[in-house]
């Protein structure tokens, strides 16, 4: 009896470390439609925190374990959620084949700033954009201000000061969250991957966060409602690693 149990225990552990184990997952992206091979697609691995692009015949490789999820991004197709099966490990290659998306772009109306020749005139005329930032000493990064953030030295100053950091309640639960956040920093793939989006998909799907969270921690932090519109989503990551950066730097004593 004791016999059976320990082999049972074995066979058990070793399925285990098997379905921790990496390995290399191969497969090929498509058009859903047509069958046409979709070139330089983002491949994101959630668990791994991991990055890859397909190449010029939609293939792609990357270090994945059972279980783990593949996250499928492109420009104009749906993104796609794919479960890492031993099915998969046993037969090789897959096709994953993506659903493409209608997209209505909205007219942009370019107003040009009517010049008149005279120096006192023209600097009335011409916008000028006042968010710049506060820098306080000892902080590595400063914070924006301007006519979209009304306040921001006193939100700076309390922030600062303030125990009950938003960050921490939004993180302190989620540790493994931020680990993966400091991953995404560090794989090239991935931050050339974030450098060239602003819908910040990819960010929502590792970090488990839904859009107005992502908005929501970078307003405690500070930041304009322009930069929140405007960066693309390196920039975003960067922002919300160093502002946690910080605030736990600030609040280790408290």
């Amino acid at each position: 009896m004791k016999k059976n149990l320990l082999l049972i225990l074995l066979l058990f552990v070793s399925i285990l470390s098997f379905s921790q184990e990496l390995h290399d997952i191969k497969g090929v992206v498509m058009n859903d439609a047509n069958d046409k091979i979709l070139e330089n697609v983002n491949i994101v691995n959630l668990n791994q925190v991991k990055g890859t692009t397909t190449n010029d015949k939609g293939e792609f490789a990357l270090k994945a374990a059972v279980n783990d999820t593949l996250y499928f991004s492109y420009l104009g197709f749906k993104s796609l959620r794919v479960r890492v099966t031993n099915d998969w490990l046993r037969f090789g290659d897959i096709k994953v084949k993506m659903t493409e998306l209608g997209i209505a772009l909205e007219e942009v109306v370019v107003k040009p700033v009517q010049l008149t020749g005279y120096v006192e005139i023209d600097a009335k005329l011409i916008p000028v954009y006042d968010n710049y930032r506060y820098r306080i000493s000892g902080l590595s990064t400063g914070y924006e201000g301007g006519s979209n953030q009304p306040g921001a030295v006193s939100k700076v100053l309390s922030s600062i000061f303030n125990p009950a950091d938003f960050l921490y309640n939004v993180f302190g639960k989620r540790p493994q969250q931020m680990r993966k956040m400091r991953k995404m920093k560090e794989d090239d793939e991935i931050r050339n991957l974030l450098q060239s989006k602003f819908d910040r998909e990819t960010l929502m799907a590792v970090l488990q966060l839904e859009r107005v969270d992502i908005d929501e921690i970078l307003n405690k932090c500070n930041y304009s409602k322009d930069f929140i519109r405007t960066a693309n989503d390196l920039q975003i990551l960067d922002a919300i690693s160093g502002c946690y950066e910080e605030y736990k730097i600030l609040n280790r004593d408290k």
